[in-house]
């Protein structure tokens, strides 16, 4: 290729955006809420049970029918630990409209930890690393945290977000119940 250095380095830069750019797009495309390929296709959400902090189980079936808010959560993700206490808030503001679940991909231990000195007011769930793959399921390609996805009382998703969510983000998604 002929040309200055720093022509070079522009164009390979701009290679560089038009890549990044096609990745965001074709991502965008395949989390668009509802989307029938990550509606539970790969792990039936409905089937799951899964072990609570405080004993007991957490058995997604009996949340069926009814709008349901599930944040894929740990207790080493700072973005996760620093929108818990938003999400706790839309839990209690929202609880006539919609279910509020928090899975948490971590061990017992350090969730038991964490919740004695942050106590939540919403249903927990253990859902250790199989909860990685249950989020990309529902629309977590990246199979990062935090993640969060609002299903219609139809049991569709209605919202996903991946990364951190604020109270007023989610009081917009129950609006649009």
């Amino acid at each position: 290729m002929a040309g200055s250095p720093s022509s070079r380095r522009a164009w390979l830069a701009g290679v560089g955006v038009a890549a990044a750019a096609a990745g965001v797009y074709w991502y965008g495309r395949g989390a668009a809420p509802g989307d029938a390929a990550t509606d539970g296709d790969a792990i039936d959400l409905w089937s799951q049970r899964f072990e609570r902090p405080e004993g007991g189980e957490l058995v997604m079936a009996t949340l069926r029918g009814k709008p349901l808010f599930i944040n894929f959560w740990a207790t080493w993700c700072p973005p996760c630990i620093k929108e818990l206490p938003e999400i706790d808030r839309f839990a209690r503001d929202h609880a006539a409209k919609v279910q509020v679940v928090g899975l948490a991909i971590d061990k017992l231990e350090p969730v038991q930890a964490f919740l004695k000195k942050l106590p939540l007011g919403f249903a927990i769930g253990l859902a250790g690393l199989a909860g990685t793959e249950l989020s990309r399921s529902l629309g977590n390609h990246a199979g990062a945290l935090p993640f969060s996805v609002l299903l219609g009382a139809d049991g569709k998703v209605a919202q996903r977000k991946l990364g951190e969510t604020h109270y007023d983000e989610l009081a917009g998604w129950a609006q649009k119940l």
